[in-house]
């Protein structure tokens, strides 16, 4: 997938919560495995023509760091084709300054991988639903030059999660918000009016307790509600 030429036609996807807050001056390269991330990144920069690549694909990403001068990448450590690590092996072999940051959705870092010089900055998801702060202090390590990992990383352990029965609606909505569709799309899926569905997502925010859609989503993620 490459939303890449459509990201300054995307209407809002209603996302109550950004991932990021952080400025970037420079280009910036999001490759992440699902078209929810991608949206969730690109919604969090207020100057989306500095995004210059948005796909879910390694050997795509490779293609647009090629073409142009980038100064921050980041990916996740799953992609829907190619893996996340290898293609920011080869990235910072292409683009030795080239900023990089994985966001890890198995919340952990390979052994292989995990004492390699050009892997500068790892946030584990876990540590994401509470809320956005590591992916913030990662942005600004790796723009300041330090090397960063997100606190279950350093202590090697995760966070206590506690997953709650959730009813078939709340199923649904929490498998449609993981495939990145807008309260618009929700409703038509379900055949219900736009304010319906935002009710549902607030239904379901609570059942998950958590503060928006992204942190559902990982949340479903990790209690094995969803996948993307």
């Amino acid at each position: 997938m490459d939303l890449t030429p459509y990201i300054h036609d995307q209407s809002s996807s209603g996302f109550d919560d950004a991932l990021l807050s952080v400025a970037v001056n420079g280009k910036i390269a999001l490759a992440m495995r699902g078209r929810f991330f991608l949206r969730c990144l690109c919604e969090s920069f207020s100057e989306k023509s500095h995004i210059g690549c948005a796909v879910t694909d390694e050997d795509r990403c490779l293609e647009y760091l090629r073409s142009d001068e980038f100064e921050l990448l980041i990916c996740t450590d799953q992609l829907e084709r190619g893996n996340g690590y290898e293609l920011v092996r080869k990235a910072k072999k292409q683009h030795p300054h080239l900023k990089i940051i994985v966001l890890a959705l198995t919340d952990e870092i390979p052994v292989e991988y995990d004492n390699a010089p050009w892997l500068e900055a790892v946030v584990a998801e876990a540590d994401l639903i509470e809320n956005q702060k590591p992916l913030e202090a990662a942005v600004l390590a790796v723009m300041g030059n330090h090397s960063y990992r997100s606190p279950s990383l350093r202590g090697r352990e995760l966070p206590y999660l506690s997953c709650p029965r959730l009813t078939p609606r709340e199923y649904e909505v929490l498998d449609r918000l993981a495939r990145g569709m807008t309260d618009k799309e929700i409703a038509e899926a379900l055949v219900v009016s736009e304010q319906t569905s935002r009710t549902y997502t607030k239904r379901l925010l609570k059942t998950l307790e958590v503060n928006n859609r992204v942190q559902a989503v990982l949340k479903g993620m990790r209690c094995g509600m969803v996948q993307l």
